[in-house]
This record gives C-alpha cells, sequence and structure tokens, in this order.
C-alpha cells in the first residue's frame, strides 16, 4: 500500500481514539483488509514519517506495560508503544477528507480508503467522488470492451474468459457505484456511514483496478 494512502488510514484511525502499534494494524486489517494487507515492515515507516512531520505523538509505557490480550507473544517492544493524533494530525485529516478531485478517486486504494471515512466527509464531497469513481471506473469499462473486440479473435478461450471475467467485475464496481450514488441523493445525512444509508456493500472484489 502507498505511503500516502496509509497514512490517510492511519490518521483516520488515530482520529477515533489512541492506539498501540499493533492494535492499529489489527484495525487497518478490519477496515482495508479487502484492498492490501498491512505489514509492520510498511506500519512503522509511515508512523515514524507521521511522527517526525508533527502529525501524530508516541507514549512508551513501563517496559513491563501488558499488550493487549489478543497480541502476538512475539510482539515487540515497539507493538507497546501508544500512537496519538496531534492537532497537526487532525487539521491534515481534515484536509485529506475534504479532497474531491481526481487525486481522491482515480486510484482505487485511496478511493477505498475515502470511502471507509465517508463519515467524516461532507455530502457533497462524497457525492463528488463517488461521480468521479464512476467516471473513472467507466472509462475503465469502455477501454476493456474495445480491447476484448479488437483481440478476441486472436485469443484462446481461457484468456478470453479471463477478459470477460475483468469486464464483469467492472460492470459490478459501476451498478454498486451508481447504487451508493443514487443513496447518497436520497439521503445525504453529514456524518451518515454508506451501510446506514442502505447501500448494498462493496462489490466483490477491491477497486484496485489502477
Amino acid at each position: 500500500m502507498g505511503g500516502d494512502v496509509l497514512e490517510f488510514a492511519i490518521l483516520g484511525l488515530l482520529q477515533q481514539a489512541p492506539m498501540h502499534g499493533y492494535e492499529l494494524r489489527k484495525r487497518l486489517a478490519e477496515v482495508l483488509g479487502g484492498l492490501r494487507s498491512i505489514s509492520y515492515g510498511s506500519l512503522y515507516p509511515a508512523l515514524k514519517r507521521l511522527h517526525a512531520a508533527g502529525l501524530v505523538t508516541t507514549d512508551e509505557p513501563d517496559r513491563g506495560a501488558p499488550l493487549p490480550a489478543d497480541a502476538p507473544p512475539l510482539t515487540g517492544r515497539r507493538g507497546k508503544v501508544v500512537y496519538t493524533i496531534t492537532a497537526e494530525g487532525k487539521e491534515r485529516f481534515a484536509e485529506l477528507v475534504s479532497q474531491a478531485g481526481p487525486e481522491a478517486y482515480d486510484d482505487g486504494r485511496l478511493f477505498g480508503v475515502h470511502l471507509a471515512f465517508f463519515r467524516h466527509t461532507a455530502a457533497d464531497v462524497r457525492l463528488r467522488i463517488l461521480e468521479g469513481r464512476r467516471r473513472t471506473v467507466e472509462r475503465q469499462r469502455d477501454g476493456l470492451r474495445s480491447s476484448l473486440a479488437r483481440t478476441r479473435e486472436r485469443l484462446d478461450r481461457y484468456t478470453l474468459e479471463l477478459q470477460r471475467h475483468g469486464l464483469d467485475s467492472v460492470d459490478r464496481e459501476v451498478r454498486w457505484l451508481s447504487e451508493l450514488i443514487d443513496s447518497e441523493r436520497r439521503s445525504p445525512g453529514p456524518g451518515q456511514d454508506a451501510a446506514d444509508r442502505g447501500g448494498s456493500g462493496p462489490p466483490d472484489h477491491a477497486p484496485e483496478q489502477d
């Protein structure tokens, strides 16, 4: 997962409560697991960058302080450090969730993070992001259709089925986005989660075609 994407997600989670590194990784997996698994090798460098930028603070408890009960037995000292978002970090997160241009929806991974924190996002921004993502995926669908039309005579049946599967996946994402957009227009209450507004849920694949 790209550094900007991960740092955005970390700030969003720390906005809710301070967390140990282990707890952060667990929550990232819960929120973003469908997009990409999160390793400690990417998590701790991201936390270090956020700390250096003054966006999070660290609090290391006594060495004898226990880890969460469900932490793996070999979780090291860094797993005990508690990370807390700063006022500057909250400002940065507010800036990130207010972005509604191509940077918020062209990349499927970053779009997924925006969607995960839509409850912190203004209604008009949510709608612009969803509409932008749908346009992006529709362009991808058009490109796949054109490619399939040009090459289908040269493809063996297995490759052809793979191409059709990719097109079906993109079609499903377009339909899902259209449902979310319709739901948003009907009930754009600020602070509502997409699931609370009656959305049908994400398609059975992560939006990572980019």
